[in-house]
């Protein structure tokens, strides 16, 4: 029996169109009315739109943002974050600063960037945020993630800083960028997971998580019931039980029915 559902953003609740179909909030009203909790389970932040659609899943209870590194119970505001090391932050920014590549930094309610590319503008778009480029130094402590924005080949020759875990994804809104999110090691969407299972008492083999990006693999792999979209990447399919729907075509209302089904 299916007690709680971890539910990816970008290319599993929201598609091309960037809205969400109301089928979802329908049948995630009925899923919350049998029972089940709803956690958005997101690379996005704590902030803008992301924190739209965790409320609207579930306004009372807890949410996964920033690839596990930010688990916040946004009815009570509590927080159970974890900041990055600050020695792998330094690296970081002096990195963007010789590349010109676009670093985004992440605390649990704001974020910096200082590139003013095209790519960087637009995900604050996408984000639901304004776009106010400004020093990294102006973020205030703590940081718990930091975000690459990189062409798919410049992704694939990242090196990732001893002391943090990376986590590859991509959105239907930007298909020409891939976003390396970059978490103190052993922060993953899966530890997360496990820690929102634990708040509410739920075994793992009642659990079920829906994605379709290399950042929900971690999440896949320790739940009972793992289910990719009809539009995940290849390594995601292979990682779940069953494949739903495209999301362009609605597929987690399958996955919430059968969640629903369980009861």
């Amino acid at each position: 029996m299916i007690a709680l559902i971890g539910i990816d953003v970008d290319g599993t609740l929201v598609g091309s169109s960037g809205q969400v179909p109301d089928v979802i909030w329908q049948l995630a009203a009925e899923a919350r009315a049998a029972g089940i909790h709803l956690a958005l389970c997101s690379g996005r932040p704590a902030f803008g739109l992301a924190a739209d659609y965790a409320r609207h899943l579930d306004d009372d209870g807890w949410h996964i943002f920033q690839n596990g590194a930010s688990v916040v119970n946004l009815a009570t505001h509590e927080s159970r974050s974890t900041p990055l090391p600050e020695g792998s932050v330094r690296g970081l920014i002096s990195h963007a600063r010789e590349t010109g590549q676009v670093l985004e930094l992440y605390g649990d309610d704001d974020y910096v960037v200082e590139s003013e590319a095209p790519w960087a503008s637009e995900h604050a778009e996408l984000l639901g945020l304004p776009f106010k480029p400004r020093p990294y130094e102006t973020l205030s402590p703590p940081l718990v993630r930091a975000q690459w924005l990189l062409s798919p080949e410049d992704a694939k020759r990242v090196v990732v800083p001893a002391g943090l875990e990376m986590a590859d994804s991509s959105s239907p809104l930007m298909r020409d960028v891939r976003f390396v999110g970059l978490t103190r090691q052993g922060v993953s969407k899966g530890s997360a997971m496990r820690e929102i299972a634990a708040a509410y008492r739920v075994d793992m083999r009642d659990v079920m998580y829906v994605g379709d990006s290399g950042n929900d693999l971690s999440a896949l792999r320790v739940v009972g019931h793992p289910i990719a979209m009809g539009n995940a990447e290849p390594e995601v399919i292979k990682a779940a039980q069953r494949t739903v729907g495209r999301v362009d075509e609605a597929g987690l209302a399958d996955a919430l029915r059968i969640a629903i089904s369980s009861r």
